[in-house]
């Protein structure tokens, strides 16, 4: 699949999980959004209730304790008079209502009728049955619409007190806290509310007359309120304030079940990006190996052509069998058969790379004298640039438990790739040092070569990179040599590190463990 297609499919996947993810918080915001209104109006209808109910209270005290004082205080003149010739009773009931200073409200005259029954003979009750029907709905209706002006009269007694005599009480007098805090309760609980609140109780000015025993000031940012005693002055007014610490929680409980929703989109959004990242490191570690293949190829093609080649000259009779020719032939074979040789340990070396563990023979070295033998035998490469080999054994504590071949050629590519990134036309200097720090056994290979840019120092030890050289195509390799040297400290416990500056030289630094019995 081509890198365009991948791009595509990518960013066309990605897309449309933001998307997703988008429209999810979207909908979590408007759901909790919808939810603090419905809160708002359900607290502000419950404090209205509350309130209204505050007044409708006041109300029920004054009713029942004004009017029965105010019917004590009514003067009544009652007179009773019977007519000679049918016998009827007449009552006169004179009423008068008055305040305390005998200052006279309001009075009215209640008139009764009643015809004595054993003055009357039977036969006149039945001829006037209706007339004496019609005369006692009248009376009835009377004492009726008396009783009403009688009550009307002390109802407004009543409410002049409520509007003249009530709101010039303290607050304090007038409500009654512990039944305003039930009925807000109530009311909260009759409009699907029952979470903790906390509450307060202001004059119009803003002092505090009440607050409930748990106050506390946790979510006092976002405070109700509901002004009590509406119709009275203003100055006489109070006002409630509510206000819920876990208002948060509650408004998203009802936007709860997205959560799981959302992290699952997060994941696969994650799991998207990181299978992304692993096929597009694929598809390169891929073009890699072709193309490690590919130089593979060509690498190996030229020493079995020469090899070939040589062969056939070998066997061929025109060609003069001279010493001269017979030791070149021979040379040439020995030569391509090194570097056939050397190509096939890079291709053993990458197998090892596929591999999650390495079988080591290990064994007692002394690091002092393997350092020193391998620089022996590679004085002669590092001479033909016209360098030299430096040791600086400074060790006391040099046994390692290590594989002797693997650790061998670790130690040899380093080397290796100091002198393939020697500075063209100048001699090259090896420098070879070991030492003994904070009970372990270290060893550093310095060269004079061309140095490694700073950004290109952290890639060095990645398998199948190259640091690039520019236009100039003087050093063949791989990727590979690095990588293995990486992988085989790492398996014997150790650490590599490299620094280096570009144009002066680099420094590959190895840490060790010293030696330790180790049966396996």
């Amino acid at each position: 699949m081509k890198k365009s297609t991948i791009w595509l499919i990518a960013i066309v996947m990605g897309i449309m999980f933001v998307g997703l993810l988008y429209l999810q918080i979207s909908y979590i915001e408007e759901m909790a959004k919808m939810k603090k209104e419905q809160f708002d109006e359900s607290v502000y209808r419950s404090l209205y209730q509350a309130s209204h109910n505050l007044e409708l209270n006041e109300t029920q005290r004054y009713l029942e304790k004004d009017v029965k004082q105010t019917e004590r205080n009514a003067i009544q003149q009652d007179s009773i008079s019977i007519d000679g010739l049918d016998g009827t009773i007449k009552q006169s009931h004179q009423f008068a209502v008055a305040a305390d200073d005998g200052t006279v409200y309001s009075s009215f005259e209640l008139k009764t009728f009643a015809i004595k029954p054993a003055n009357v003979p039977k036969a006149m009750i039945l001829r006037t049955d209706k007339n004496s029907i019609s005369e006692a709905s009248k009376s009835l209706q009377e004492i009726v619409r008396n009783r009403y002006v009688y009550q009307k009269t002390l109802l407004d007694e009543v409410v002049y007190k409520i509007l003249y005599t009530a709101s010039d009480k303290p607050l304090k007098e007038r409500i009654n806290f512990k039944m305003l805090d039930q009925d807000i309760r109530v009311e909260l609980m009759n409009n699907g509310i029952n979470i903790p609140y906390h509450l307060r109780v202001e004059t119009a000015d803003g002092r505090e007359i009440y607050r409930c025993p748990d106050y506390s000031e946790e979510g006092e940012e976002d405070t109700y309120q509901q002004t009590l005693f509406r119709n009275d002055p203003s100055s006489k007014k109070g006002v409630v304030k509510v206000h819920f610490p876990d208002m948060n929680s509650y408004i998203f409980s009802s936007v709860r079940f997205m959560i799981p929703a959302m992290v699952f989109t997060v994941v696969l959004l994650i799991t998207f990006i990181f299978t992304i990242v692993v096929i597009f490191r694929q598809k390169r570690y891929n073009e890699i190996k072709n193309d490690f293949i590919n130089n593979m190829t060509h690498e190996l093609k030229t020493p079995i052509s020469s090899i070939s080649l040589a062969a056939q000259m070998l066997n061929d009779a025109s060609v003069d069998k001279s010493a001269s020719m017979m030791k070149h032939l021979g040379g040439v074979i020995n030569d391509e058969s090194k570097r056939l040789r050397f190509l096939v340990e890079k291709v053993l070396q990458m197998s090892m790379f596929d591999k999650q563990t390495a079988t080591f023979k290990k064994k007692e070295l002394d690091l002092n004298e393997l350092l020193e033998s391998i620089a022996s035998s590679f004085s002669l490469r590092v001479e033909h640039t016209g360098g030299k080999i430096y040791t600086e054994i400074e060790a006391v504590d040099s046994a390692i438990y290590v594989d002797e071949v693997h650790f061998q050629n670790a130690i040899t590519n380093l080397m290796d790739n100091a002198v393939k990134y020697r500075k063209p036309d100048e001699p090259l200097d090896l420098y070879l040092r070991t030492w003994n720090e904070k009970g372990r056994l270290c060893f550093s290979i310095r060269d004079t070569g061309r140095g490694i840019r700073k950004e290109n120092v952290k890639k060095i030890f990645d398998k199948f990179y190259r640091v690039h050289t520019g236009n100039v195509h003087d050093v063949k390799g791989f990727g590979l040599g690095l990588a293995y040297v990486k992988k085989v400290i790492t398996l014997h416990e150790g650490d590599i590190k490299c620094e280096s500056e570009l144009g002066k030289g680099t420094t590959f630094t190895v840490t060790l463990p010293i030696l330790q019995e180790d049966n396996s």
